[in-house]
């Protein structure tokens, strides 16, 4: 996929993290694999999660495709960033276009960001996990690849007062070893 606005994004986003002095600490990014299609799922505490996630790629030069919820897409300001992304639009009343469309993004080659929890916790512990991850990890034929984010939460989250932009801000990351899915029982390889 041809990139034009991903990497100047996110060479803007380091930035003002850094005049920010925000800490982002990252284990296991050794996980994510250089080549090759992959999912990546991640727990979801904050609106922002996508961002630091992502960023536990750029060790490996790759960028992340997330499924996000169409609204974002729709909108007028992220709506064309999401596009240029090739991020996945999701809408939840027909998510079958969405599952195929990252299945077909990871048989490329891509690295597909997926929220298992489909929404973001309020109480900042893991919900309910969809079987999407998965499914799609299993279709593709490429590892499933866990990681966890703490921290965003602090930033921006739901029914929470925003610190977008507070000084010092601490996200960690920890990206788990790739594990294989079959696909033949979703709900418990979830």
């Amino acid at each position: 996929m041809r990139d034009i606005t991903y990497p100047p994004v996110i060479l803007t986003v380091k930035m003002l993290f850094k005049v920010l002095g925000m800490k982002i600490n990252i284990k296991g990014a050794e996980h994510i694999p250089r080549k090759g299609g992959a999912v990546l799922a991640s727990n979801h505490i904050g609106y922002v999660d996508f961002i630091f996630d992502g960023f536990a790629a750029q060790p490996s030069n790759r960028l992340v495709r997330f499924m996000a919820k169409k609204d974002a897409f729709e909108h007028p300001i992220s709506g064309p960033l999401m596009r240029s992304f090739h991020h996945i639009s999701v809408d939840r009343a027909a998510g079958e276009q969405s599952l195929l469309d990252a299945i077909e993004y990871t048989k490329a080659g891509e690295i597909v960001g997926i929220f298992p929890e489909a929404t973001i916790s309020r109480s900042m512990e893991i919900k309910e996990l969809k079987t999407g991850a998965v499914r799609v990890a299993a279709a593709a034929g490429v590892p499933l690849i866990p990681i966890v984010v703490w921290g965003t939460q602090f930033l921006k989250t739901k029914d929470h007062p925003s610190d977008m932009w507070g000084r010092g801000r601490h996200v960690s990351l920890y990206v788990g070893e790739p594990i294989d899915v079959t696909g033949e029982d979703p709900v418990a390889e979830t």
